[in-house]
């Protein structure tokens, strides 16, 4: 078996775009933290409104919407990263070339309440997580929110004719419209 995404388990050939290479560098970060016991963390994935960058919020399942398991609630309660950033992630100079797990390890230190919010299990959201990796090694990323969606889009991610489900809802109430 080879060696995928700097040593991770993204698959047997690299992605030839270093910016998907990154991106799924954080999702593997991710993942690494839902196997430490961290499935309560969740993602929100999306394209900035020119659609050029891929973003990704880091939030607990209690900041994700009950109406749509990839949306944030709040999003000061995050951590972003987008690919505009290169390999400098979440802003950290000392990252540039680490590993999924070396991000882990530094995520864990550096966000210690963010990573306590998101301690417990979510088998439901993992295995779901585990699916939408597949989809990423293929250089099929997320995406929950753009410009153009609208409200919600039909799936995350497509991949010929298979098409990613949304995951599971999270735990926050949509804003009330006033």
């Amino acid at each position: 078996m080879g060696c995928g995404v700097n040593g991770s388990d993204m698959g047997d050939e690299r992605d030839p775009n270093p910016v998907i290479r990154r991106a799924q560098r954080v999702l593997l970060m991710v993942h690494e933290l839902h196997k430490r016991g961290y499935q309560r963390l969740r993602i929100g994935p999306g394209l900035a409104p020119s659609g050029f960058y891929w973003r990704c919020a880091i939030t607990p399942i209690t900041n994700i919407l009950v109406t749509h398991g990839a949306r944030v609630h709040e999003f000061d309660l995050c951590v972003h990263y987008s690919t505009a950033n290169d390999n400098t992630f979440f802003g950290w100079a000392d990252a540039k070339q680490d590993t999924a797990r070396a991000l882990a390890d530094k995520f864990i230190e550096r966000f210690p309440e963010l990573v306590t919010k998101g301690s417990g299990s979510d088998w439901a959201y993992a295995g779901w997580y585990v699916e939408m990796l597949g989809f990423a090694e293929r250089g099929q990323l997320p995406v929950a929110y753009a410009d153009w969606y609208g409200d919600k889009p039909d799936y995350l991610a497509k991949d010929g004719r298979r098409v990613l489900p949304f995951p599971p809802p999270g735990e926050a109430s949509p804003p009330v419209d006033d």
